[in-house]
């Protein structure tokens, strides 16, 4: 193996140690208090190596949060049929994992990290949010096939947003709020008859 190749998997490896002490510094301390020097000490890197490639600590928590996986895969929508049992199992396992303390402070931090930077905001939406608020949107309008596309994804970013609120206000998803929340989306003032609406 080539000096280059073992630089290259020793910048790899600096870089996974860094995020995972990362991770371990925001679910310990959270985002305001969050420490470069822990970070780096804790990966055993220099934190002059941290700087270099995370230039504010809003980047360095992006990459943490962005390089995992939180918010359940932007393409594993379930399609059984029946919109509500499916956005009913793609809401549960989300609570599920905005339940896990690690993920939610991961979640609680991104979220700090994006209002303090427009960069860290647009890589936000990009990787995270836009994928699956698409997902999501297709597959309301396979429900209501008249849906119009703009409506169907507000009515995604409204049940992603719901969860996202409720986490950050520390209020759980119980099984209620979860069907109260589809109910609001799918039939909004149509009279809770439990019909889909065009959207």
């Amino acid at each position: 193996m080539s000096d280059s190749r073992r630089g290259r998997a020793r910048s790899e490896t600096t870089r996974r140690a860094l995020l995972d002490a990362t991770r371990e510094e925001l679910a310990a301390h959270g985002y305001d208090k969050l420490s470069i020097d822990r970070i780096a000490h804790a990966a055993g890197a220099g934190k002059q190596t941290v700087y270099r490639w995370y230039p504010s600590k809003s980047a360095l928590v992006a990459e943490c949060v962005l390089d995992g996986a939180v918010l359940p895969a932007g393409n594993l929508v379930p399609d059984t049929g029946d919109i509500r049992r499916d956005l009913r199992d793609w809401l549960g396992a989300f609570a599920g994992r905005l339940a896990r303390p690690e993920a939610a402070a991961l979640i609680r931090a991104l979220t700090a990290a994006a209002a303090e930077s427009d960069d860290v905001a647009a890589r936000c939406y990009e990787r995270l949010t836009s994928a699956t608020a698409g997902a999501l949107a297709a597959r309301l309008r396979t429900a209501a096939p008249a849906a119009r596309h703009a409506s169907a994804t507000v009515a995604a970013e409204a049940l992603i947003g719901a969860m996202l609120y409720r986490l950050l206000v520390r209020q759980p998803a119980t099984p209620h709020f979860l069907d109260s929340l589809i109910d609001t989306v799918l039939t909004g003032t149509q009279g809770g008859n439990g019909t889909v609406p065009a959207l």
